[in-house]
């Protein structure tokens, strides 16, 4: 969460930026900024979820004896 508060600020001041040199761009759409930033979060939940709940159904004593 920390990192998408991050990258939503300083995708504001790139929004700024590029509004500045292209007067067609909106430099502020926050639909826009809410959805990426959703969309985001949600891959990176659910690339952290798969594996770990394969990883919960492994018996320990198994993996240890394994290596």
């Amino acid at each position: 969460m920390l990192g998408a508060a991050i990258g939503a600020i300083g995708a504001c001041g790139v929004a700024r930026l590029l509004a500045s040199v292209s007067p067609e761009l909106a430099a502020k759409d926050p639909f826009t900024f809410v959805w990426v930033t959703l969309l985001l979060v949600s891959v990176a939940a659910l690339a952290c979820w798969l594996p770990a709940r394969r990883a919960a159904h492994i018996d320990p004593m198994v993996a240890l004896r394994n290596e």
